[in-house]
């Protein structure tokens, strides 16, 4: 039998909004590089250019690609499954996943010497390892 979860209560209500904005997050910047990946390219291609990523850039983006669809696919479904169950197994997967890709983000700016870049990351980075913490609690 399905239960609603009392999204009332604090912690459930800080659960569920971490899930969503996750899911959110991911799954809009993954599909803006399916939906405009010519784009995505061009930019990137430019972006590494004087580093060794510079002849990886379309592998690069396949791969942050479907870990960001992975990432808000994970985190959105794990914020429904949250809400009928209480279940917030999917949800720390797809923070996990949101962690590890904004590692990589984080790597690839770092690489691309786009200091201000990479700090704006530790944010986003924050967001997923408290979601990781406060989905287990």
């Amino acid at each position: 039998m399905y239960t609603f979860v009392d999204i009332f209560q604090p912690l459930s209500t800080a659960q569920f909004l971490l899930a969503t904005i996750l899911g959110i997050l991911f799954i809009q910047s993954g599909l803006d590089k399916v939906f405009d990946r010519k784009g995505n390219l061009d930019w990137l291609n430019g972006y590494f250019e004087k580093t060794f990523m510079k002849g990886m850039v379309p592998m690069l983006v396949s791969v942050i690609t479907l870990m960001e669809i992975a990432a808000g696919l994970l985190s959105a479904a794990g914020a429904i499954q949250f809400l009928f169950s209480g279940s917030t197994q999917l949800a720390v997967i797809g923070a996990q996943v949101a962690a590890l890709n904004i590692t990589m983000l984080f790597f690839g700016m770092r690489i691309a010497k786009d200091y201000e870049g990479a700090a704006n990351m530790v944010g986003y980075f924050l967001l997923s390892i408290a979601a990781i913490y406060l989905l287990q609690v």
